[in-house]
């Protein structure tokens, strides 16, 4: 018997195999555990994976199945075919490793908020996902449950917010990276954020408010509500940024001392200078502009905000625990942290623009003084309030007992319905007005014709 003749027994017409043949370069599908998987090449390397990943990426609940197998080796040559590939070690990446790789592009770009991001991360994010695979959260609900467990925690939507954009950080640079982390990219939802804050330092606030404090206190706010600048920018300013010497005098902010990295000069006003004089007094040009009676830099002054605030009835001091008032940062009668409620120091900086704007200055004039790149962020801080709301209506009316002068207005005569008229059944009434008295009109209507 010949070798086809052993060929034709060996798989006589119509049976079938267990391991049917496959052209070249196709990858094989092969039993193993009694889980199906999956064999393939690219650059002369082999892979092998199992076809439960396949399941759980097609939605379907994992069945030894080889239809599934068949589907993700189809999926996996696609993505070699259009340069879209990963091996199977990217399923193990964790979010952990993705959130690294943020903390050093921050690193790299000198990014501000590197402290911040590493604060979160530490304190909030890591717990929930810093030890599950970055594949894994594209397939649950664990975002959605962080959301519900934060919002329990008394959390606001802006805060979740915040967190939740350093996880999608990390998702996009790992999608971006020259050799990829990630497949695919979980749905971040965007929480609506409550309204900006409206708070405004009131001129009588304002007095009230430096009244009897120190020196360094009152310049720190007179400085925040004139140029309306951030405290970080007021608190980093020195001794050699300040030059009252010159012609006219001018405060600078260095580039890259700024939030947004921009320079920025101002010309200091007759009422700043004595303050700014008695600051710089005995220090040399590197020492820090503010520093306190014992010589120490400023760093940390918002518990001698928030009782300033108290003093000016702009702020409470209460325990939150007992919803009483109290004057130490811990409740002397259940031991609680004290809360402070009330104007913040960045309500200075809303305040300056509304001053600038109602003596005149136009806004782009405004948003360099301030730091402002785009109008948006500008009308962003609502720098309108119920007195801009009380003289724009003073004006209205200005102007239109203006115009009742120039321009007399009309006697407009009621227009009287007169007594009905005896008439025959086909009258019709039309009222017309000539301008000075109600007119009648009788126009007799044939019967059965219409009245256009």
């Amino acid at each position: 018997m010949n070798s086809n003749d052993n060929s034709e027994h060996a798989h006589p017409a119509g049976a079938t195999t267990d391991k049917p043949t496959r052209p070249r370069g196709t990858g094989s599908v092969y039993l193993r555990g009694g889980i199906f998987w999956i064999k393939y090449s690219r650059n002369g390397r082999s892979y092998c994976e199992s076809s439960r990943s396949a399941a759980t990426a097609f939605g379907v609940k994992w069945t030894p199945s080889r239809r599934l197998a068949e589907k993700l080796l189809s999926r996996r040559l696609g993505e070699i075919t259009t340069g879209t590939f990963l091996p199977p070690a990217v399923e193990r990446i964790t979010v952990g490793e993705l959130v690294e790789d943020v903390f050093r592009d921050y690193r790299i770009n000198d990014r501000k908020s590197v402290g911040d991001a590493q604060a979160r991360w530490q304190l909030h994010l890591q717990p929930m996902f810093g030890h599950i695979r970055a594949s894994d959260l594209c397939r649950s609900d664990g975002i959605a449950r962080y959301i519900d467990q934060r919002r329990k925690e008394g959390a606001s939507n802006g805060t979740i917010n915040r967190e939740l954009s350093l996880l999608r950080r990390a998702y996009h640079l790992g999608r971006k990276a020259n050799s990829r982390k990630v497949r695919e990219v979980p749905v971040f939802p965007h929480l609506k954020e409550s309204a900006p804050r409206k708070g405004f330092l009131e001129d009588r606030q304002h007095r009230k408010l430096i009244e009897g404090a120190p020196l360094w206190f009152r310049t720190l706010v007179d400085v925040g509500r004139t140029f309306a600048w951030r405290h970080a920018e007021v608190l980093n300013l020195r001794v050699s940024q300040v030059d009252l010497l010159g012609e006219p005098p001018t405060i600078r902010l260095d580039a890259g001392s700024t939030k947004n990295d921009d320079g920025r000069v101002v010309v200091i006003p007759a009422s700043l200078r004595p303050l700014l004089v008695e600051c710089m007094r005995g220090k040399r040009p590197d020492e820090p502009l503010f520093t306190r009676e014992n010589g120490e830099p400023v760093r940390d002054f918002r518990w001698t905000w928030c009782k300033a605030c108290v003093r000016a009835g702009v702020g409470r001091i209460y325990c939150p625990t007992c919803e009483q008032p109290v004057t130490s940062k811990k409740c002397p009668q259940c031991g609680a942290r004290a809360k402070y409620e009330g104007l913040v120091y960045h309500d200075l900086r809303r305040t300056g623009a509304r001053n600038l704007r109602r003596a005149g200055v136009a806004e782009g004039v405004i948003m360099k003084i301030a730091g402002w790149k785009t109008s948006h962020m500008f009308r962003r801080y609502d720098i309108t309030d119920e007195a801009d709301l009380a003289e724009a209506m003073k004006k209205l009316e200005a102007r239109e007992q203006q115009l009742e002068r120039i321009v007399p207005a009309v006697p407009v005569a009621p227009v009287a319905r007169p007594a009905a008229a005896a008439s025959t059944p086909g009258d019709q009434l039309h009222y017309g007005y000539s301008g000075q008295e109600p007119v009648q009109k009788v126009v007799h209507v044939a019967k059965g014709a219409s009245i256009n």
